[in-house]
């Protein structure tokens, strides 16, 4: 008599009585580097705002170099010829559990968002990451006002986000001790032992499966391997001296309405952590949500603003808030032209993406979404005034982005193409 054996995923990761948590371990672990590294690196920043960008105040009504400046775009005068301005881009299928959810699929166009069934991709940073991750002692980082991120595994996981910028000062530059050091070889000794069971008990279980389950315990295998090169990668790093930066650990901003104190620390370290190639990727997560930010003439909270429903009084204070967003913005552009590495400016070598997931956050619209691209090895100075109706797909931008830090991609979420009509490369 032959006895059908069956089993599901989750019944086999229980097998051992070890929990096996490979999205979390995929999250703060180097990863496999398939790029060769060159001289100078090429990097990524993805700045999300996830409550809108008030339109009238940002979009020219003019394409081209010769565009009028309008009140958001004045305070970026001095990097003019640094960064373009894109209108109509957009993420299809957007639509999802609720007027927010388009927040989670930022950086990886995963369609439909929060509704029933969904699951979330990968983001682009993270892809570049499975990629180059082993060249840095860490392959991403992701700052956060609240914790949350933009960065998603290839399992659809968010990697949380650190808040804390002291905390996040002390990750990239400061030395733990001997005894702390010991204690993190021990953790990842301990992940290995966990990967030496998983790996025998998947050897016994396979023999018992069909065809069709072996090639999926296989891949199961390849996954484990890559998660063994990841932890002798960490333990390399961990006996590594953190570089030295010519800076104070900052402090933590103790108010917690205070979104622009937060954006300004976090974005302070962007070019230090850029700089000492501690990574080559880092997202931020700007959620303002329902705070009241400490903005001279502000007495509404951000949220509320972004659904003003054309008050007038709502949409004065609105743009405060969102102005202290840009001047932060111009801040960290002047502190990357200002930083140089044999001879080339930081912000030369750094494809900086601004913007966010909502188009009219008003009206809870994703479409026409407000993005900004800086740096980078583009030729800039211009709004790309792409088509309002029918719109480019963002992921295009990702995929030329990822192509010019040498990688080698042709597609990305829902691209339709490897670039977008007229960004180009600078000679």
């Amino acid at each position: 008599m032959i006895h059908r054996h069956t089993a599901n995923r989750r019944t086999f990761l229980r097998a051992s009585g070890v929990g096996l948590a490979l999205p979390l371990l995929d999250a703060f672990l180097p990863r496999r580097a398939w790029a060769a590294p060159v001289a100078i690196p090429q990097r990524m920043v993805c700045i999300c705002t996830s409550l809108g960008l008030h339109a009238p105040f940002l979009f020219p009504d003019q394409a081209g170099s010769d565009y009028e400046l309008t009140p958001y775009l004045k305070l970026l005068e001095e990097h003019r010829k640094d960064f373009t301005l894109f209108s109509g881009l957009s993420h299809p299928d957007q639509s999802g559990a609720d007027g927010h959810s388009s927040g989670m699929t930022w950086l990886t166009a995963a369609r439909h968002p929060g509704l029933a069934g969904f699951r979330n991709s990968i983001s682009i940073d993270q892809w570049i990451a499975d990629r180059i991750g082993l060249e840095t002692r860490f392959p991403s980082l992701q700052l956060s006002t609240d914790g949350s991120s933009q960065s998603y595994t290839r399992s659809g996981i968010m990697i949380p986000g650190e808040q804390s910028p002291s905390k996040m000062f002390a990750k990239l530059f400061l030395d733990g001790s001997a005894e702390e050091r010991e204690t993190q070889v021990q953790r990842l000794r301990e992940g290995r032992s966990i990967m030496d069971t998983v790996r025998e008990e998947a050897k016994q279980f396979g023999r018992r499966v069909g065809k069709d389950d072996r090639e999926k315990l296989a891949e199961y295998f390849h996954s484990v391997r890559e998660m063994e090169q990841r932890l002798n990668a960490a333990e390399a790093w961990i006996h590594k001296p953190k570089p030295h930066v010519d800076a104070q650990s900052p402090q933590d901003v103790t108010d917690r309405n205070d979104l622009i104190g937060q954006m300004e620390l976090l974005f302070e370290l962007i070019p230090l952590a850029l700089q000492t190639d501690s990574t080559r990727l880092i997202t931020v997560m700007i959620q303002g949500r329902n705070d009241v930010p400490p903005v001279p003439g502000v007495s509404i909270d951000h949220h509320n603003l972004s659904h003003h429903g054309q008050d007038e009084d709502k949409i004065r204070q609105l743009r405060l808030v969102e102005e202290a967003q840009f001047r932060s913005l111009e801040k960290l552009l002047a502190d990357m032209k200002r930083k140089t590495e044999d001879g080339q400016r930081l912000l030369d070598n750094t494809s900086l993406v601004f913007g966010s997931n909502l188009g009219n956050a008003n009206a809870h619209d994703t479409t026409n979404l407000p993005i900004l691209l800086a740096g980078g090895r583009f030729r800039h100075g211009q709004h790309l005034k792409l088509d309002r109706t029918n719109n480019a797909p963002f992921s295009n931008l990702f995929v030329q982005v990822a192509q010019q830090m040498n990688q080698p991609i042709e597609s990305f979420g829902s691209s339709t193409a490897t670039s977008i009509d007229g960004l180009a490369i600078r000679a």
